[in-house]
């Protein structure tokens, strides 16, 4: 980890909050608990016990992995569906294919986004292609789901798929850090995935030591969750490590800094920065369905059972015929 680098980050644009923002404070911290998702990968659920007003517009982030798989051990989803907001699959380490019910799909690899808006419904499938079922290997990514607001709910699905060398790769003044900003803008940089509710999404390197503060949009929340590494977030330096998320306050900046020593396993502070603008409209969430209300569950629900979200192409058999959390 992780699959996009350069060999001297100097060489890349620098960014850095003015001197006059308002650092964010560190509200809350917490710690992920461990689970399995699909066929039986690990998980970590990085928003469990965050309240959703500090997450809006934001709804659940998985780390998948980090796991190294033997031979046959590579696992993925069954076929499922989604409805009313967008997956964000992020793969840092592997390989994952998809594949979905109105024939779109493909490969996303070290580095690779795939944005995928469910809008109005459909069904799909993710899983390690077979090579590497049969040779094992590791495998590290992330899902975030993003909610869409109720204008854009039944909006036709579209995909991005977003190539690890087209994400904008900035650094730090000193060049102590590697910023990938796969979506949004970050000081007048823009990343490369489009979305429908604004939102920034940065997976940060930091080297030992190395601090950030970055230039934050007064009218986003901001998150920052660990994926490997031990550090500190907010001027207050409140001290955070892997498979914690930090919640920031309001302002204008937001923090990040690497603590001296790490682990022998992870020679780096791994970051993955999310902000984005609250839609503040009621959530009605249940499984692969976000909607406004129940009544537009319940619907999603009744769409999926008479077929109306797509069918399974006939080279494949439904897994299950109750809906997946993926």
């Amino acid at each position: 980890m992780p699959a996009v680098t350069v060999e001297n980050p100097l060489t890349l644009p620098r960014v850095a909050a003015p001197a006059e923002a308002v650092a964010r404070p560190v509200l809350t911290v917490t710690t992920a608990p461990s689970g399995f998702e699909g066929e039986g990968f690990p998980v970590r659920r990085a928003f469990a016990g965050i309240n959703y007003r500090h997450l809006d517009p934001f709804i659940m982030m998985d780390q998948m992995g980090e796991v190294e798989y033997a031979p046959g051990e590579p696992k993925g989803t069954p076929w499922h569906p989604h409805r009313g907001f967008e997956t964000v699959t992020y793969i840092i380490d592997g390989i994952f294919d998809h594949q979905d019910s109105n024939g779109g799909g493909g490969t996303i690899t070290n580095g690779d986004t795939q944005w995928m808006t469910a809008g109005s419904g459909l069904l799909h499938i993710e899983a390690p292609p077979e090579a590497l079922v049969m040779s094992g290997g590791l495998f590290h990514g992330l899902q975030l789901w993003v909610n869409l607001p109720a204008k854009d709910k039944m909006m036709a699905p579209r995909y991005q798929d977003i190539r690890g060398g087209n994400v904008q790769l900035l650094t730090s003044p000193d060049g102590g850090a590697l910023l990938r900003v796969i979506a949004g803008e970050l000081d007048g940089h823009q990343g490369p995935g489009i979305t429908h509710t604004p939102i920034s999404m940065i997976h940060a390197t930091l080297a030992p030591g190395a601090e950030i503060t970055l230039p934050w949009r007064e009218d986003f929340n901001g998150l920052a969750y660990v994926l490997a590494g031990r550090g500190s977030v907010g001027a207050e330096r409140r001290a955070i490590h892997t498979g914690q998320t930090a919640v920031f306050g309001d302002g204008g900046s937001l923090t990040v800094r690497a603590d001296e020593k790490q682990d022998s396993h992870t020679p780096d502070l791994e970051v993955v920065l999310l902000g984005g603008q609250p839609i503040r409209e009621p959530m009605a969430h249940y499984g692969p369905f976000v909607m406004n209300t129940k009544d537009e569950l319940m619907q999603a629900f009744e769409d999926f059972q008479k077929g109306r979200l797509g069918t399974v192409p006939a080279v494949h058999g439904m897994s299950g015929e109750g809906p997946s959390e993926a």
